[in-house]
């Protein structure tokens, strides 16, 4: 059936009144003066950016006055701190104002929004039989729905909070049980709840709590239909949250929409779009065809027992990046939209526990992917958009710690260098000369006429090859030692000329004997990435006891 927009005025007064308001200010927070909490979140970084009689910040959990039940799970989980989102968030939350939170991947966000959650469930009537959810969680990846299932389920165990997780690529059968049974909390993508509703299987008449994570992805996906829908059915008197990590105008236009005049919006770190200060970012720019035997080299540098999650553009570029690491003897998994949801979950188990340390994805796990301990992201395939490579390299540095993002960049991302050189300026991150050479040429002229991947560029009047490899680090191209330019990088005096076809770009030597080390010969350095001194541990013929990588045997 068709979803029909309730007339929420002509029927309000028949609404049940709920509570929304449940926070009480510590005394050690009411004594803070504004003069003191202003200092806090210029050290948090957190800005206010709307909002009357904003809520002073948190500075440790009892600040929050969390009740017990609460509380002991949060002790249980050793948490130290409140994180910058959570320390103005919850406040926010928990005082039944509609709050807009933009924050960067991995700052704690899912956790700012289902504590007050459970908070506001708990004064809720009970549901009834026919009663649909309390809350709604809409979220854009089935991915994404699952963890914060996980998270509620953690959260909610004390209280006896029941859930639900709806999303497309799985049985309906399961869902429909949970949401017949009568459940608290909904997460759901937003096509797979349009077909309950749709189908009766559930309503929205009891949502008094709305969340929206994501909500720039979502649009990005564009579920703005499927979203407003979802809205008409939800009570105009609700709660909403919002949370994103940018600010485009098309979030800025839902939010003004959905969202109450009376809004908190709160911005935490820049404005402008910006990475995990805690991500080291080296950016390798190479040509199309180094990316593999660079890539083979690099794993053989950073493998350490730690994940590694590497992300290509396509979901064929995926299986076929994986089964040439399993080639090699890397134990790699892949994981992308065509697979089954049984197939993605056995994935991901796999990697978290540790026994697949390597997964190939695409950007179906850029956001929401919250595994521990992955240490290294690896942009085989750069980002189509610089939002998208924020979001693929907070897939580390989660939680407080710190990873290291590499990524290959090659002539064909051109369009995004000025971008890129942002981001890692904004970072603190150093940009490679030849990077910013590509940013400064990009505003220039719009960028190159024709898309160039592969070995060559041939404009008129002469054939020449884009730009080799640079690393943000600041490592050099070593020549080989007769003098000749190396393997990965051109010498000063093969460097043809930039004056040589008027507006070209900066240009590389080929070497004479293709690109590849001599098989047997010892390399002392690999294109941006240091020496390499271990073998693949698991790579197939392996010698024993082997301590450097040329007494493996390597098949490129």
């Amino acid at each position: 059936m068709n979803l029909q927009r309730p007339n929420w005025a002509s029927i309000s007064s028949q609404l049940s009144k709920f509570e929304k308001n449940f926070y009480v200010e510590a005394p050690s927070v009411a004594s803070m003066t504004e003069a003191e909490a202003d200092e806090f979140r210029k050290h948090q970084h957190i800005a206010v950016l709307q909002g009357r009689n904003v809520p002073k910040p948190i500075r440790t959990f009892e600040e929050a006055q969390f009740p017990d039940y609460i509380m002991q799970t949060v002790r249980s989980q050793k948490f130290e701190r409140p994180t910058a989102i959570q320390a103005q968030g919850w406040p926010c939350a928990l005082s039944g104002r509609d709050l807009v939170g933009l924050a960067e991947t991995g700052s704690g966000k899912t956790l700012a929004f289902v504590l007050p959650v459970i908070v506001h469930i708990n004064a809720q009537p009970f549901l009834q039989p026919g009663d649909g959810p309390i809350v709604l969680v809409l979220a854009p990846t089935r991915e994404l729905a699952v963890q914060i299932q996980e998270v509620c389920n953690t959260f909610g165990v004390t209280s006896k909070i029941k859930n639900t997780c709806v999303y497309g690529g799985v049985p309906k059968g399961p869902q429909i049980r949970d949401l017949s049974r009568g459940v608290e909390i909904v997460i759901a993508t937003p096509g797979r709840l349009i077909d309950m509703l749709e189908g009766g299987k559930t309503n929205l008449r009891r949502v008094t709590y709305l969340v929206l994570d994501e909500a720039d992805r979502m649009l990005d996906m564009g579920f703005e239909p499927q979203i407003r829908k979802i809205m008409d059915q939800i009570r105009p008197d609700r709660q909403t949250l919002m949370w994103s990590a940018t600010w485009p105008k098309e979030v800025k236009a839902l939010a003004r929409e959905f969202l109450s005049e009376d809004m908190i919006q709160i911005n935490i770190g820049s404005m402008d779009l910006a990475a995990n200060h805690r991500v080291t970012q080296i950016v390798d720019i190479v040509q199309e065809y180094e990316k593999r035997p660079k890539l083979m080299k690099l794993l053989e540098t950073i493998m350490d027992g730690g994940r590694i999650l590497i992300f290509t553009q396509t979901k064929k570029g995926a299986d076929q990046l994986q089964r040439a690491l399993r080639g090699e003897g890397w134990p790699a998994l892949a994981i992308h939209g065509d697979k089954t949801q049984q197939e993605r979950d056995s994935t991901l188990a796999e990697f978290r526990s540790g026994r697949s340390p390597i997964m190939v994805a695409t950007d179906v796990a850029a956001r929401g992917l919250d595994v521990k301990d992955v240490r290294y992201v690896i942009n085989y395939d750069f980002a189509s958009t610089a939002e998208d490579y924020v979001h693929r390299i907070g897939r580390t540095g989660r939680a407080g710690a710190t990873g290291t993002a590499y990524s290959f960049f090659t002539s064909g991302d051109f369009k995004l260098a000025s971008k890129l050189a942002k981001v890692l300026a904004e970072a603190g991150q150093e940009v490679p000369p030849q990077l910013h050479q590509f940013a400064v040429m990009s505003k220039a002229s719009g960028g190159p006429k024709n898309s160039f991947r592969g070995r060559g560029y041939r404009p008129s009047g002469g054939s020449y090859m884009p730009p080799s490899s640079y690393s943000s680090s600041g490592s050099s191209y070593p020549s080989s030692s007769s003098g000749s330019a190396s393997h990965y990088g051109p010498s000063a005096s093969s460097r043809p000329s930039s004056s040589a076809v008027p507006g070209a770009l900066p240009q590389a030597a080929v070497p004479a004997y293709g690109m590849y080390p001599a098989y047997g010969a010892a390399s002392t350095s690999y294109g941006a990435y240091p020496a390499v001194g271990v073998v693949n541990p698991y790579a197939y013929g392996a010698a024993a006891g082997a301590t450097s990588a040329s007494s493996a045997v390597r098949r490129y």
